[in-house]
């Protein structure tokens, strides 16, 4: 009883504090809180043979902790968050509980192994490694029998302290300089006896390459874009590379990385890139250069745009960026406005990229373009209510009917798609008078299925007949739910943009017989293509709130998503509703039956993404949509969340994007309140 009062005293005192608050974007939806989340427990082990032994729980959204102690202790522990305890145990095995209580009663339960010993740490496993993708990382692992933790002496000239960290984890070690070390480990237990492990003239290495490609552009139409040197586009035809203009000690080679084409400088002082002295390249309307680099050493660098037509001194003729903060060690995308430059870009003739005289490092190019901001910008929607020309091949079978279910979907007609007893890829096309515009190559669909779990192949092809035709790569998506509507996202990214797809071609459990029953019948509606919010480099006016953080960033992961930029969201330790805000110029092309996609880079499984959209007049007295949570279900990749709006007011001007991490729960700033979006696009 006394548990239950702790709990609605706890509560009540977090919605006082909640009511009290003067701002409607600091509301909290307690019926959106969950059980605490990321429960572990850290045992502090004294080395006096005492078996005095230090607990201390953690968890996100946790308010007190209850231990079970694991050994003849019968009374429970009970702890605020932030706090631990102490115990002393004799020798031997215990199985340790906590359970994490959070604001409403809800609650998680974890059991740990604990081992007291007072025997020195014994049969040890050392590993001692060089990180493949840090330079002059060195990772080291311990295990063995009778120790909790371990210490790790570098045997660098000037570092003393140790770095540490528990059996089973991996201590990283990061050194100045490349060299040979004698690297110390300290293996300690209960006992005060230590176990020392010493690996000898290791070897710290020292990475002077890329072995990752650099991420790939995004796909551009072809009058967007300006290319210099990519794989991605069609580049320009250069007159001449790394030209001998004196002063210089360049040396250019041209390497693939991962089978991508990449400039290779060593030496680096300056280097000249001529267009064509006699037909030059006219950059006005551009908006932006870009250009991805990858350093073990260097310390500046600037890109210099030349219009030779000018006389020296004259400032149309030449102007120089420099790159803010240098990075070691990894692919950096670089993202320069044109309008910072003072040259003349009627007529660029030539492009520099110089060390500022800060010595002549090793430097990686790749992907250098310039380019302006889609021009096409309008959403393409297939939505039968209106006649498109539909065939089906191999025992498929499409036809535009009544919609059977406006719950979820308001259309009045949609599509049926009917797998028969023909071969196992049967399946159905969509064929347009013009070609599909793919300019975002994105496309979303509702669909309607019998089942969870029915794969959606698609496709896109030119007007070729068969055998001769060009198809696109095959896109499957899944579905989740069954017998109601959801929203499917087919990721085309680098699909060709020198190709005409008038076919879209759709397969059902592609290798799988249909039978023609209710089973292999589906319904799909409002195929879109739309305009997305995707960060390349500056779309609208980003805000934050009450400990949130948002800005835009180069893409720190480009398996998934090709992007160039992201946004970068973070929770610090502010209001548990802290977030952030996406404003446009003009309002959301929001309807009744909208839903959202967003590309969602997540540092864990179970972190939810709360949307909601305003209207734009001052607080007290704006209006906010129903808030719409999302949850991610993977770890460290890119992921597609889906947030469905069905109902919004289409009365109302929205031009606020709210979003709120983990709504509820208090954030830290750190990684582990770290997330990245990208592609987000209404449907």
């Amino acid at each position: 009883m006394m548990k239950t009062i702790k709990y609605i005293f706890s509560l009540c005192l977090v919605v006082a504090t909640i009511w009290s608050c003067a701002d409607d974007e600091k509301n909290v939806n307690l019926s959106a809180v969950e059980a605490p989340t990321a429960l572990a427990m850290a045992f502090n082990v004294t080395q006096d043979n005492t078996g005095l032994v230090t607990i201390t729980p953690t968890a996100e959204g946790a308010i007190t902790f209850d231990i079970s102690l694991g050994d003849d202790t019968e009374e429970l522990v009970e702890l605020e968050n932030g706090s631990n305890t102490e115990h002393t145990y004799a020798e031997g095995t215990y199985t340790v509980t906590a359970t994490a209580y959070g604001i409403t009663g809800l609650s998680t339960t974890l059991s740990q192994e604990l081992v007291v010993s007072f025997n020195a740490p014994e049969n040890l496993e050392v590993t001692v490694e060089n990180s493949t993708s840090v330079s002059k990382l060195v990772n080291v692992t311990v295990d063995a029998d009778f120790a909790v933790s371990f210490d790790v002496y570098s045997g660098e000239t000037g570092s003393t302290d140790p770095i540490s960290a528990n059996i089973g984890e991996t201590a990283a070690i990061q050194y100045n300089d490349a060299g040979v070390y004698d690297i110390t480990i300290e293996v300690k237990g209960a006992a005060i006896q230590t176990t020392t492990y010493v690996e000898e003239d290791f070897e710290v290495t020292e990475i002077l390459a890329p072995t990752t490609a650099a991420p790939t552009p995004p796909a551009r139409q072809p009058g967007d874009v300006v290319s210099i040197y990519s794989d991605a586009y069609t580049n320009i035809t250069l007159s001449e590379l790394n030209p001998n203009w004196g002063g210089q000690s360049t040396v250019l080679t041209e390497v693939q990385v991962e089978g991508n084409n990449t400039w290779f400088y060593s030496d680096l002082s300056y280097t000249g890139i001529v267009t064509d002295y006699g037909n030059p390249t006219d950059l006005s309307a551009k908006e932006f250069v870009h250009f991805d680099y990858w350093t073990p050493d260097a310390t500046q660098l600037g890109l210099k745009i030349v219009n030779t037509s000018y006389a020296d001194g004259d400032p149309l003729k030449e102007d120089i960026e420099i790159v803010d903060d240098i990075v070691l060690g990894e692919w950096r995308s670089v993202e320069i406005p044109l309008e910072d430059y003072t040259t003349d870009l009627s007529g660029v003739t030539q492009l520099l990229f110089d060390s500022m005289g800060s010595g002549t490092p090793i430097v990686y190019i790749d992907n250098l373009y310039f380019y302006k901001q889609p021009s096409n910008s309008t959403a393409q929607v297939i939505d039968f209510e209106g006649g498109y020309t539909l065939s089906s091949f191999d025992g498929g079978d499409i036809s535009v009917i009544a919609n059977p279910d406006s719950n979820g979907n308001t259309s009045t007609s949609v599509a049926q798609l009917v797998k028969g007893s023909g071969q196992t890829w049967g399946g159905s096309k969509i064929t347009l008078d013009d070609p599909f515009d793919l300019s975002n190559p994105i496309v979303t669909v509702k669909i309607w299925s019998p089942r969870v779990g029915l794969n959606l192949l698609m496709k896109f092809e030119d007007n070729v007949p068969w055998p001769n035709n060009t198809g696109s790569a095959e896109i499957t998506a899944t579905t989740t739910v069954a017998n109601q509507w959801q929203t499917l996202t087919f990721d085309h990214s680098g699909i060709s943009e020198s190709i005409d797809w008038y076919n879209m071609v759709l397969i059902m459990d592609n290798g799988t017989a249909g039978d023609g029953s209710e089973n292999y019948t589906i319904y799909l509606d409002d195929f879109t293509s739309s305009p997305v919010l995707d960060f390349e480099p500056q779309f609208s006016e980003m805000s934050s709130f009450d400990g949130g953080d948002i800005s835009v960033i180069a893409n720190p992961d480009s398996i998934g998503n090709p992007s160039t930029m992201v946004a970068q969201m973070v929770k610090g330790s502010g209001q548990t509703w802290g977030g952030s805000k996406i404003t446009v110029s003009t309002p959301y092309s929001l309807s009744a039956s909208s839903t959202v996609t967003v590309k969602v880079w997540s540092p864990r499984v179970g972190l939810n993404l709360l949307m909601k959209f305003e209207d734009n007049v001052p607080w007290p007295n704006n209006t906010g949509s129903a808030e719409i949570t999302a949850t991610t279900t993977v770890a460290n990749q890119w992921q597609t969340l889906t947030f469905d709006h069905s109902g919004i007011s289409e009365s109302i001007d929205w031009y606020n994007m709210v979003l709120i991490m983990d709504n509820g729960t208090a954030g830290d700033g750190s990684e582990n309140y770290t997330i990245y979006l990208d592609d987000i696009t209404i449907n």
